[in-house]
């Protein structure tokens, strides 16, 4: 049976979500994985109507630069545009018209970005979209849209990654304590009292690397635990918990629509 919980392993950073996941294998974990960074919609700038241009740099490249700002999602007032009652048309449910007017000298900041929804803002109001200088001028208009990761990395709202947890034991006393020490990469065991011990807030750390299981011929084993480490870190469009919740009901979902389409090809 599969069970969740959240892992007592703490972070600073509340854009940071550690759970830890037992009763699957790997496969189920890399399937979580994908699902919370590829099939949780996100708004970002798709289109982009240039009024006017002076800076260095070119449409497209000011384009590409204003596609890659993340903003902040408010799940319930937009939708994918392929689940819109306007169809993919274009609304206000779907898409979010925004406007950028800016006159040098300066850095255009993606603070100086402008729409009518207040909730919807640069997660990094002082990332830098370009240098104006003296005269120069920047105006134009955007529209964000609901998308997909799976579609463009712009639309991705979080870097996931899982490892497998494992237990430690040593059970002989190796004779070269100080070398296991040494090469541990992540610093998990400590030579106490003339007896090699293990760090026990750093058993998590362990990469399975197997050096300690190498250097001491077989008295050092680390067993899978068959429970993995999942941690998701969230670009700032949504809260980790926000994303694993869409995650799961986007899942849910593709299994309903493939159990309809196997009823209809019955």
């Amino acid at each position: 049976m599969m069970k969740v919980k959240l892992s007592s392993k703490k972070d600073k950073d509340k854009e940071k979500l550690f759970f830890e996941l037992s009763g699957v294998d790997a496969s189920y974990a890399n399937t979580l994985r994908r699902l919370f960074m590829s099939e949780v919609p996100v708004l970002a700038i798709e289109d982009v109507e240039f009024r006017k241009n002076d800076s260095g740099l070119y449409d497209e490249i000011i384009a590409h630069r204003l596609g890659l700002i993340p903003f902040r999602t408010d799940l319930k007032s937009y939708n994918l545009p392929s689940e819109c009652k306007c169809k993919g048309e274009g609304c206000a449910h779907c898409q979010l018209k925004m406007t950028l007017k800016a006159k040098g000298p300066g850095i255009v900041y993606a603070s100086d970005i402008k729409t009518k929804d207040q909730k919807v803002k640069p997660v990094f109001p002082k990332m830098p979209i370009v240098k104006l200088l003296d005269g120069q001028e920047l105006i134009l208009e955007a529209v964000a849209v609901m998308g997909l990761g799976k579609m463009h990395s712009k639309w991705s709202p979080c870097l996931a990654f899982y490892k497998e947890l494992v237990d430690i034991h040593i059970d002989k006393q190796p004779a070269n304590k100080e070398e296991i020490v040494e090469q541990c990469p992540k610093d998990i065991f400590i030579v106490k009292s003339d007896k090699l011990e293990l760090v026990k807030d750093k058993v998590e750390d362990c990469t399975l690397c197997d050096a300690c299981v190498s250097l001491s011929k077989g008295k050092i084993r680390v067993v899978p635990k068959n429970t993995f480490l999942l941690t998701i870190e969230s670009w700032g469009q949504l809260e980790p918990k926000e994303i694993v919740i869409a995650a799961v009901d986007g899942y849910n979902k593709q299994l309903d629509e493939f159990n309809d389409l196997l009823a209809k090809a019955k």
